[in-house]
């Protein structure tokens, strides 16, 4: 059986519902399968896994990297976050827009963001464990970001003052990010 899925209002996003088998015991689930997957339109190898664990609170991002862009699929085991995809890549009927989904280990709801885009999240529950899945390897120096509060982007993130590390406050707006530092619409 194929995977539930939908699209969301960027060309890409992917909103995953993987079948869930529950009993008297828990459940199962596979939370990745190549063949379905790819029937969705998810046609990429991931060779890197990560897995953050944050409290109440905590935004991550807007993160990417230009020269080995990565895709990324993504999921909760426990808690809750408030996942969001950027469209940045330059030239894009879409440059500039967001959209944003709430994961959970209750929903078991997948994320799947593309290359180009920028990606965060936010934590809603007292803590969350997320895991998700990279189309390349992480390279700290192909790292790259955009300001989470950008106001030409205008994420309406469901945390009054989130917790974001130095780093991710030091981002710019989308507007003021080199071309050169932006991928490219194919």
């Amino acid at each position: 059986m194929s995977i539930k899925y939908s699209e969301t209002d960027l060309s890409g996003v992917l909103l995953i519902e993987p079948r869930v088998f529950k009993d008297s015991r828990g459940f199962f689930m596979e939370t990745f399968h190549q063949k379905k997957y790819a029937e969705a339109g998810i046609d990429h190898t991931f060779i890197q896994d990560n897995y953050s664990h944050s409290t109440q609170g905590t935004l991550r991002g807007l993160h990417y990297q230009l020269k080995q862009p990565q895709g990324k699929l993504v999921y909760v085991i426990a808690g809750e976050i408030y996942d969001v995809a950027v469209d940045i890549r330059r030239g894009s009927p879409g440059f500039g827009k967001w959209v944003g989904q709430y994961l959970s280990g209750e929903n078991r709801r997948q994320l799947f963001v593309p290359e180009g885009f920028a990606h965060g999240f936010c934590v809603m529950s007292e803590t969350a464990d997320v895991l998700y899945k990279t189309t390349d390897l992480y390279n700290p120096d192909d790292e790259y970001g955009v300001l989470w509060s950008d106001p030409t982007v205008g994420i309406d993130w469901p945390v009054g003052m989130p917790i974001v590390s130095d780093k991710d406050k030091q981002f710019s707006g989308l507007k003021e990010i080199p071309e050169a530092d932006l991928p490219i619409y194919q």
